[in-house]
């Protein structure tokens, strides 16, 4: 894991660039797949929860969730594109939470993605978690991989389970 914050600063705007759609779901079914026990109002932080490392991620069945995470961002994915009557094809640069490669480029595989149209920085910073996608962000926007006018696909997975999916004209 690696460590990094992020923002990003919206306005109101009946022209381009714009956020199209989000979709965001939840499963607290699978959420003992992947958890945090200890923190937040459950179980307060304390030394002892540090030392009984409660505030590490718990992931039993790292399959499972590599399945589950692949299945959810693809299923959110296409819910943007149907929504907005978008196709593979008009992606110009797809951003996924960047937890590890073999998700990001599994997602992609399904999606009939080209790995050209991959955004990763993964392989610098590691999984920043929540921060993963406002630092790919500012990234691809740096080096010209971004571009105003551009069909952005942005989608997500985390502990609970939750996942989802924006659609954006930048």
């Amino acid at each position: 894991f690696g460590d990094g914050a992020g923002a990003v600063l919206l306005q109101r705007t009946t022209a381009d660039p714009s956020v199209l759609s989000t979709h965001l779901y939840s499963d607290g079914s699978k959420g003992r797949q992947l958890i945090i026990p200890g923190g937040g109002s459950r179980q307060p932080a304390s030394q002892k929860v540090v030392d009984e490392k409660l505030v590490t991620i718990r992931m039993p069945n790292g399959n499972e969730v590599f399945k589950t995470a692949v299945r959810s961002m693809e299923e959110a994915a296409i819910a943007a594109l149907k929504t907005n009557g978008a196709e593979v094809s008009d992606i110009d640069l797809f951003i996924s939470h960047q937890a590890n490669a073999r998700i990001i480029y599994a997602v992609a595989e399904r999606l009939g993605l080209p790995r050209e149209r991959i955004f990763m920085n993964i392989d610098r910073y590691g999984n920043t978690s929540a921060a993963s996608i406002p630092i790919a962000l500012d990234e691809a926007v740096r080096a010209g991989r971004l571009k105003r006018g551009d069909l952005l696909l942005l989608t997500a997975f985390g502990g609970g389970i939750t996942w989802g999916s924006a659609l954006i004209r930048w």
